[in-house]
């Protein structure tokens, strides 16, 4: 896997304060995506032990509430099984952080994957310019969902997420 960034004390990609992981790697090329330059998955830096250590240690703090993966796509072919990976390491030494990923693949594609089992929170769906809003929480545009992963899979429909789990 390669990724771009690593963002600390981050407020906008989910719920409380989180670190964010910015992977390379996305092939829906979304008009007017806020990251053009994540979708090669060539791109960035090789996802390497220096780079989990650093969200190890942002994890290691209390007030972090968790990682969030985003990008490029966290599900494009080459980074599915690493992000699972990291997300299932991530729920075993810290099981009380949260786990978001964004993702431009729709519940429907993606609720049997592996990963779903280690994520909390799911936004789906491509970014559309033409629904695009400002004010939405957790997303860009209104055919994106932000869903509560362990309440659909238990209920085996899409349920949304409404607020922290603390």
């Amino acid at each position: 896997m390669r990724y771009h960034n690593i963002t600390h004390d981050d407020m906008l990609n989910g719920d409380g304060l989180r670190v964010v992981l910015w992977v390379a790697g996305c092939d829906h090329c979304c008009k007017g995506c806020q990251n053009p330059s994540t979708w090669d998955p060539e791109g960035g830096l090789l996802f390497d032990d220096a780079a989990k250590q650093e969200i190890f240690e942002q994890l290691d703090k209390s007030y972090i509430s968790g990682l969030t993966f985003s990008g490029g796509d966290p599900l494009f072919s080459s980074n599915r099984t690493a992000v699972r990976q990291l997300a299932e390491e991530i729920k075993a030494k810290y099981p009380d952080k949260t786990i978001w990923l964004y993702t431009g693949f729709t519940w429907e594609a993606v609720r049997n994957d592996p990963v779903m089992q280690y994520v909390d929170v799911l936004v789906d769906g491509e970014f559309q310019q033409e629904t695009f809003d400002a004010n939405l929480l957790w997303k860009g545009s209104a055919n994106q969902r932000v869903i509560d992963v362990p309440e659909s899979l238990k209920k085996e429909n899409v349920v949304l997420f409404c607020g922290d789990y603390n």
